[in-house]
């Protein structure tokens, strides 16, 4: 069903978030350049994967990835926000226009399923975060990841490494897009495509995976995040497989919902 693949090594699919920086992992020696480029998924384009689902755009990105989250392995110190000297986030006027497009060519039959699908995991974060999603239909019969008129793009890719990707507010346009695989239509239960889509549009608006703040989870990435609550093993953020504790969908908790409003107020 959900596939993971080792943290230590570029991935791809996404899920949670989570913190806690008494509990964080001990510094381990880091793997080289050359080995973590070694590890590197290739995702469409000159685009990579890291942390499982999350997209950069080309090997100069990859490098400074490298250096700033696995060379560097340094804490700072909880829903967490990616933190490299400062939140990565929108600023407050982006934040209120975080358009997209739907590519109504990739998704076939499936476009309304999935037009309906980012409507409600848009929604989920709305209701509670000063961010506001907006559904630039215009685009949508010419989405792709060089289509300027929206902030990103949501296509379908037949990689079947992960569910779906996402990317931070600090990536370059190429990589700024949510990509669902086709295994995501198929029997996903007891998830659904709007949970897993909540889920990355966590990612979008600056959210790490809530398991990356403990070392206990099996999980852990690196401590670039900054805690904004305490550590919540239901997170909307937080993978089941690296001891997550919602047997459920993948909805906001209200834990969740505090560190949105205190990131977006």
């Amino acid at each position: 069903m959900l596939k993971f693949r080792s943290v230590a090594m570029l991935a791809g699919l996404a899920l949670f978030g989570c913190g806690g920086s008494e509990d964080m992992a001990q510094e381990k020696t880091p793997m080289s350049w050359e080995e973590f480029k070694a590890s590197a998924v290739k995702g469409d384009g000159d685009v990579y994967i890291v942390d499982m689902d999350i997209a950069v755009e080309n090997e100069q990105a990859l490098k400074e990835y490298y250096d700033n989250n696995v060379a560097a392995n340094h804490s700072e110190g909880e829903l967490a926000v990616y933190y490299i000297g400062g939140d990565i986030k929108w600023s407050s006027t982006q934040a209120r226009n975080l358009t997209y497009c739907v590519s109504s060519s990739s998704f076939g039959s499936r476009y309304s399923t999935v037009v309906n699908a980012m409507t409600s995991a848009a929604s989920a974060w709305e209701a509670t975060a000063n961010v506001n999603f907006v559904h630039s239909s215009t685009y949508d019969s010419n989405c792709t990841a060089s289509q300027t008129g929206v902030l990103f793009d949501v296509r379908q890719t037949s990689d079947t490494s992960y569910l779906a990707r996402a990317f931070f507010p600090n990536s370059g346009r190429s990589a700024r897009n949510v990509l669902i695989s086709t295994s995501a239509f198929g029997s996903i239960s007891p998830y659904t495509l709007a949970g897993i889509l909540r889920h990355e549009l966590g990612h979008t608006i600056g959210f790490r995976h809530e398991h990356t703040r403990l070392s206990s989870t099996g999980c852990y990435e690196d401590a670039n995040w900054r805690a904004l609550t305490s550590y919540d093993s239901k997170s909307v953020m937080h993978y089941p497989q690296c001891a997550g504790t919602n047997s459920g969908d993948l909805v906001l908790t209200s834990s969740d919902k505090t560190g949105a409003r205190a990131l977006y107020p």
